[in-house]
């Protein structure tokens, strides 16, 4: 079967953590809105009224099953790709993970707009900066702290141990998004968390990550996405 996947053509966003999970499964795979006419074809598909229409991408249509938002994109192809745990307890444990992971993911973006996305950036400069010594006082230690625990304390070289879970792929997008929107304060910050930093290149050197990372497939980080790079923010 070959996976259509809907996201915004310009960035990696919340779609890249399906990407991901595609990419390192070797799935065939689509996507969709970068293609002639395909973001029209995504709004189309939001836009029904009748079925399980999508409330926003990513989603991604599996055969006649249309499913959205990322956690629940990624516990489906988990289960089938041999990205998560074949015990109903370990699928349950990792979705909690990756719904652990999207609550960060919100937090990351509203460094930039916490008084909102329908603002610009500088219309909200001063509230952005107090948010983000907040961010990197409390926020990213509590979070990523939690996860470098885990990997401490399961012994193996991922998350829930010797093997790889698609949690694993959306911690490297993690680290990644981290170094280029925060450049400055995530290498400070990285000597707290080794094991995290190590993942992160045990991930991109895994054949299939490698490969997509070198592809034009991977669009790169930019302005525009959740991980934006603001020099007033990286003090």
């Amino acid at each position: 079967m070959k996976y259509e996947l809907y996201y915004w053509p310009e960035i990696q966003g919340r779609g890249e953590y399906v990407r991901l999970a595609l990419e390192e499964a070797g799935a065939a795979y689509v996507d969709v809105a970068r293609g002639a006419r395909g973001t029209a074809a995504m709004m189309k598909m939001m836009d029904a009224h009748q079925g399980t229409p999508p409330f926003a991408p990513p989603f991604l249509k599996a055969g006649k099953l249309v499913i959205g938002q990322t956690a629940n994109i990624l516990l489906y192809l988990g289960a089938r790709h041999g990205l998560a745990p074949k015990t109903e307890a370990g699928k349950l444990w990792v979705h909690q993970l990756q719904l652990t992971i999207t609550d960060f993911v919100v937090e990351i973006h509203d460094t930039h707009h916490p008084l909102g996305p329908s603002l610009y950036y500088e219309d909200q400069k001063p509230p952005a900066k107090k948010r983000t010594a907040d961010f990197w006082s409390e926020r990213v230690p509590k979070y990523l702290g939690y996860f470098e625990q885990l990997l401490t304390g399961n012994g193996g070289a991922y998350v829930t141990g010797r093997r790889l879970t698609y949690v694993d792929l959306s911690l490297f997008q993690i680290v990644a998004g981290l170094r280029y929107a925060f450049p400055k304060r995530m290498t400070a910050f990285e000597t707290d968390i080794p094991g995290l930093v190590a993942l992160h290149d045990r991930i991109a050197a895994r054949p299939n990550i490698k490969a997509y990372l070198a592809s034009e497939r991977r669009i790169p980080f930019n302005e525009q996405g959740i991980f934006r790079r603001y020099r007033e923010l990286d003090g």
